[in-house]
């Protein structure tokens, strides 16, 4: 009986380890986020280049990493994002981030920007911001 199964085993084993591994998130420079501003009603795209902050009404944003899934996987969009709140009065920057964590194209609310005005959200990676969308969707 052992010496019956042992083969179906190493074959079990052999087959498991052909099987490719599953390929890394590729890291790209920009990000592309919709934003959602609750008293307008309106809807905007724009895109974000790492480490560059980028404002969107009295948000100031900034992305640390774009990760996105090659091609042939699943597709998996996340974004590491700071966002502060500007000051409508001085325009300055407050020190406190009111969001910083992953956020996830693929799962909007899963962690998401929690703020009274504006709603934001990552919807892509992107090599350069030139091909990203602006304006109103």
């Amino acid at each position: 009986m052992r010496l019956v199964a042992f083969p179906a085993l190493c074959a079990a084993i052999a087959a498991m380890l052909t099987f490719a591994a599953p390929a890394h998130a590729e890291k790209y420079p920009v990000a592309v986020f919709s934003g959602l501003d609750k008293i307008t009603a309106r809807v905007t795209s724009f895109a974000v280049t790492a480490g560059v902050p980028h404002r969107y009404g009295a948000l100031e944003v900034t992305v640390r990493a774009c990760d996105k899934a090659p091609p042939e996987e699943p597709p998996q969009t996340s974004a590491y994002v700071e966002v502060h709140q500007v000051d409508p009065g001085t325009g300055e920057v407050q020190p406190h981030a009111i969001f910083k964590g992953w956020m996830f194209a693929e799962s909007p609310g899963l962690n998401a920007l929690e703020h009274p005005v504006y709603d934001l959200w990552v919807t892509d990676c992107r090599n350069s911001s030139g091909g990203a969308p602006s304006g109103n969707e």
